[in-house]
């Protein structure tokens, strides 16, 4: 699936949560993600090769964790982002396998998330990650056939100014040095 992301570091999550309030918007109750990222040998930022993440997802204390493998590649050409993912029922069979396919470990991003279904194929992110302070926003909306790339994303872009946030950040969580 192609999908454009545009991210946030945002100034306070109160007055964002207070401005969505106040469009009779709210966040789904917080849940828990945990990625494991790996990257294949050779690995460097900007060379549009693909990432494997392994998740771990847990919505509520009284059910089983989900696991997914997600293979992501930003193609630096175009902005664009390739996301797949599938369900996994047997976690470390999975690990086994992405290791024996060549990939190494690159780093492990743990967040506490928050979504807003904001239309089809458009999600708001509220997200805490484990080790930087504050809280980042993260639009995600799905390539449809025919739409341009830089149309998407200044759209975005706007959405999140709309909410007084100007602070965007280019890299993946993976990426960020906290």
């Amino acid at each position: 699936m192609k999908k454009i992301i545009v991210k946030c570091k945002i100034a306070s999550k109160e007055k964002f949560e207070k401005k969505l309030s106040d469009i009779d918007m709210d966040f789904a109750p917080v849940f828990w993600q945990h990625d494991r990222v790996y990257v294949p040998k050779g690995y460097k930022r900007g060379v549009n090769l693909p990432r494997l993440l392994m998740r771990t997802e847990m919505k509520s204390v009284d059910k089983p964790a989900k696991y997914y493998l997600i293979l992501k590649r930003h193609i630096e050409d175009s902005g664009i982002d390739i996301v797949e993912e599938t369900l996994v029922k047997d976690y470390s069979e999975m690990v086994n396998i992405i290791l024996q396919l060549g990939f190494k470990p690159q780093k492990e991003v743990s967040r506490r998330r928050q979504e807003i279904k904001m239309g089809e194929g458009t999600s708001l992110f509220l997200d805490n990650i484990d080790g930087t302070n504050g809280y980042f926003v993260k639009l995600e909306t799905n390539l449809v056939e025919g739409d341009s790339v830089e149309e998407v994303k200044d759209d975005l872009v706007k959405t999140l100014a709309v909410f007084g946030e100007k602070n965007i950040v280019e890299t993946s969580y993976s990426d960020i040095d906290y």
